[in-house]
């Protein structure tokens, strides 16, 4: 299982990479507010250092603004991911960008029909959020065992993307579930 490092702090960034354990990044525009820094430069610094994936969050709400921002990030990096929120807009844009070879991180998938959605459009991941749930009285890893059973029945080659992990046992399992990757 790849482990991707969810921040916007270069420092830990560089520190985990030198670890030797670190396969991609993930970030979001509030932990790139608190770094005070501008944003394009951010991601561009960060994606020199990540020898894999960057997630990069679009703002847009609506498919067509959603689809012009991700051709921006794209630009930045080759190993840019653009982050998608599940909304009907975000669907239709991970369609219009699965066409056009931009790679897709859909989040905030709190449902396994969210993220069998998500694949049909084209994401490249999905990012179920299983601490959130586990916050709500739900079992957010049930969620990652179901959506390993949707994606192996009709072979989608979308990855899972295990986020919002709030301890050392979402990582483990998330790895134990098959999940494909989980954000540290």
């Amino acid at each position: 299982m790849k482990l991707f490092l969810d921040t916007a702090d270069l420092d830990q960034i560089r520190e985990a990479c030198r670890w030797g354990i670190i396969d991609g990044a993930t970030t979001n525009p509030s932990l790139v507010f608190k770094t005070g820094r501008e944003p394009r430069e951010l991601y561009a610094e960060i994606c020199r250092i990540v020898p894999g994936p960057v997630s990069l969050e679009c703002v847009a709400l609506d498919s067509a603004g959603i689809v012009a921002e991700a051709r921006q990030l794209a630009e930045i990096a080759d190993n840019v991911v653009v982050k998608v929120p599940i909304i009907r807009e975000g669907l239709i844009a991970v369609k219009q960008l699965a066409a056009l070879g931009i790679k897709t991180n859909v989040t905030v998938v709190h449902s396994p029909l969210q993220a069998l959605l998500a694949a049909k459009c084209g994401a490249t991941y999905v990012s179920p959020f299983v601490g959130r749930l586990d916050s709500v009285g739900q079992v957010g890893m049930e969620m990652i065992h179901q959506i390993r059973t949707i994606f192996d029945n009709y072979d989608f080659a979308t990855e899972i993307l295990v986020a919002s992990a709030r301890h050392p046992l979402h990582v483990l399992e998330s790895a134990l579930a098959g999940a494909d990757v989980c954000t540290a």
